[in-house]
């Protein structure tokens, strides 16, 4: 079924959370999320809040509990797993599994969905490899084995295979989980430039709060009560950003748009 929108993402009335059994636990409940193309998004909230749940389910990792999902127009329910890789590529805070792997063949893997079935590349895919190469700046480390990168060079590679998967929407669960500030501030503005210059949607669960509110197009905000998404600046002055967090500890700074330490 296909719902007509201008939206790359919607949902309607949206609960996800885990079905066994036995019982139902309910995460967040009646999201109804529109986003366009050519925005960055990042998914704010505590630990534990269900960010990964929420990303998750609107890659059908895991299934939602009720409502539906809108990807392109098209009811997620309706997509089978390849026509859903050529709309959505996704990148984990999960180290790979071993193996022997170069960059050049990390990346080659986001042309599955479009290779036949012997996995032979054509010109068109390598033109989507050279593309996303050049895009993340990670040409000269093609021949390298992935075990031997950085991990700030790693983020870069997993990036580059997301891009060669010519998705318009890239999720990422984390991404600078295991970076230093100077290559997180890094991806964060590669992200932001994919977006921009290439039209990506671009959505990412991250604690980085400070960095996500400086360059974020628009938000999505978790906590245990409720669930906000909008413009950065309209959430900001709206007070939704204050409500992040309930602590004593830190307060949040609207004129700098960051959080700081409360005075004692």
């Amino acid at each position: 079924m296909k719902i007509e929108n201008k939206h790359i993402i919607k949902t309607s009335n949206l609960s996800i959370g885990y079905a066994s059994k036995a019982n139902v636990n309910t995460i967040a409940s009646n999201l109804n999320i529109e986003i366009g193309k050519g925005n960055l998004v990042c998914l704010l909230g505590k630990n534990g809040i269900g960010k990964s749940t929420l990303l998750r389910t609107l890659t059908k990792v895991q299934p939602a509990l009720n409502g539906e999902i809108y990807i392109n127009n098209s009811n997620l329910k309706d997509l089978n797993n390849l026509d859903l890789s050529k709309s959505l590529s996704l990148v984990l805070t999960e180290r790979l599994p071993e193996s022997n792997l170069s960059v050049f063949e990390l990346v080659a893997l986001g042309r599955q969905p479009y290779t036949n079935w012997v996995g032979k590349l054509s010109d068109k895919d390598l033109k989507f490899m050279n593309a996303a190469f050049e895009q993340t700046n990670t040409k000269h480390l093609m021949h390298s084995k992935y075990y031997e990168l950085s991990d700030g060079q790693l983020q870069k590679v997993l990036i580059a295979r997301a891009l060669a998967q010519n998705t318009g929407i890239i999720i990422l669960d984390e991404p600078t989980a295991h970076l230093d500030i100077h290559h997180t501030i890094e991806t964060f503005i590669l992200l932001k430039k994919l977006a921009k210059e290439f039209n990506k949607t671009i959505i990412i669960s991250t604690h980085e709060i400070n960095i996500a509110l400086q360059l974020a197009d628009e938000l999505w905000l978790m906590t245990p009560s409720k669930f906000v998404s909008g413009k950065t600046q309209t959430l900001i002055s709206n007070n939704n950003v204050n409500q992040l967090f309930e602590s004593d500890l830190i307060s949040f700074n609207k004129t700098l748009k960051q959080f700081t330490i409360s005075n004692s």
